[in-house]
């Protein structure tokens, strides 16, 4: 597969106008398809995989937050790099999620090609699933090279999406409880 990806960046640099076998280029098809290979490696894990057993008996019923969980993504419209963090939220119902699992989910979507939209909803699904929660929240903001490196080239711009399941979404109390932890307030 890295020979296939390598070709094909070999055949990019040459369409682009440049000598692919030009001293700094000699290498880069190869370290190019790793790099790509590397970026979409979510499409490679399954949910099952990352969480990996670790959903634990559990009697809190009190929200639990999980803030700032960075994320790398590519924009699946132009393949350049979208970078945020993510912040996930739910309400125990007998079970809760290993730490470290929720930072797993977010890079296991977020290393596809994706839309921010998509991605806010994918996790939110696969923590609902997982922990069969009262229910789920989760917050991402991120930067869009897209949008800050080519076309309309706004620098300070960003995006926030959200998505709110179950308690999240039918009780405004709960809602803003989560985001006023998330916005520090």
């Amino acid at each position: 597969m890295i020979d296939s990806l390598a070709n094909h960046y070999r055949n990019l640099i040459t369409e682009l106008g440049e000598d692919p076998d030009r001293e700094g280029l000699v290498d880069t098809p190869r370290r190019a398809a790793k790099a790509m290979q590397f970026l979409n490696r979510g499409y490679t894990q399954s949910l099952e995989e990352i969480v990996n057993g670790a959903v634990f008996s559990s009697e809190t019923d009190e929200m639990v937050l999980v803030k700032d969980i960075e994320l790398y993504s590519m924009c699946e419209h132009h393949l350049l790099p979208f970078i945020g963090k993510c912040h996930i939220a739910y309400l125990p119902n007998g079970k809760v999620l290993g730490l470290s699992k929720f930072a797993r989910i977010v890079d296991m979507y977020a290393r596809r090609m994706q839309i921010q939209e998509n991605l806010t909803r994918q996790i939110a699904d696969a923590v609902q699933q997982v922990t069969d929660a009262q229910g789920v929240a989760v917050v991402i903001e991120a930067r869009h090279l897209c949008m800050m490196m080519r076309g309309v080239e706004k620098q300070n711009s960003s995006m926030t999406s959200s998505v709110m399941l179950g308690a999240f979404r039918e009780k405004s109390s709960t809602r803003q409880e989560f985001l006023t932890l998330v916005n520090g307030r």
